[in-house]
């Protein structure tokens, strides 16, 4: 019996109102016994702060802070084309479970590590990034697409073209790590006596598959 019996992966578009929406309604709806969220630590105290470090305030960090810097205003810009602000469905999730009063986990890498391994990229994904700016998240003409949640596979699927190195470490590598997380979730509900818990994910629409599938190729007494 595979773990994706006992987790319900909810696979959302960060900046998609439908996407909170979903998720709210998927939580009260399945009432598990834990939800997960694509955070780590640093992000969750940032998004409960609701605030963004300005350029200058970034600039302190060196290269990781400008980094950071970019793919926040990245993600602000993604927010006014579909009217919500990055994260709104991860609050949603975390509201959700404090109504519930079940636990909380975050489930994400580290956004140190993630940002050391966006330096790391070769030198040609780096120049390219930079030419291309917010075309390359935004590679679909607006209106091409009536379901936005088709015009972000599309997107992802863009990216992974044109990124192979970024994909495979902001994508593929993640997922291994919240799969692995998701699984441990699992096996501490049951140590805690729950014969048959349930956990509700709320990741990005673009891990969704990835973790589906791992989960679903591990085994679970």
């Amino acid at each position: 019996m595979s773990y994706l019996r006992y987790v319900r992966i909810v696979g959302t578009m960060h900046v998609s109102p439908k996407s909170r929406e979903e998720v709210v309604k998927t939580i009260l709806t399945e009432r598990p016994h834990a939800v997960a969220v694509e955070l780590d630590r640093a992000r969750f105290l940032a998004m409960s702060e609701s605030r963004r470090l300005s350029l200058e305030e970034s600039l302190r960090f060196g290269r990781r802070g400008l980094v950071n810097y970019v793919l926040a205003k990245l993600e602000e810009r993604l927010g006014e084309e579909f009217g919500m602000k990055p994260g709104e469905e991860m609050k949603a999730a975390v509201q959700a479970a404090q109504t519930l009063g079940v636990p909380l986990y975050l489930i994400d890498e580290d956004i140190t590590v993630v940002l050391s391994k966006i330096l790391a990229a070769p030198v040609r994904e780096k120049l390219l990034m930079a030419l291309e700016t917010l075309s390359v998240f935004l590679p679909v003409k607006s209106g091409q697409f009536s379901d936005p949640m088709e015009e972000y596979r599309v997107m992802m699927m863009q990216f992974r073209r044109r990124y192979p190195y970024l994909y495979h470490v902001l994508v593929e590598e993640r997922n291994e790590i919240m799969a692995r997380n998701l699984m441990a979730i699992v096996e501490n509900l049951k140590e805690r006596g729950i014969r048959k818990p349930r956990v509700v994910a709320v990741v990005g629409l673009g891990h969704k598959p990835g973790i589906e599938h791992l989960l679903d190729h591990q085994t679970v007494e």
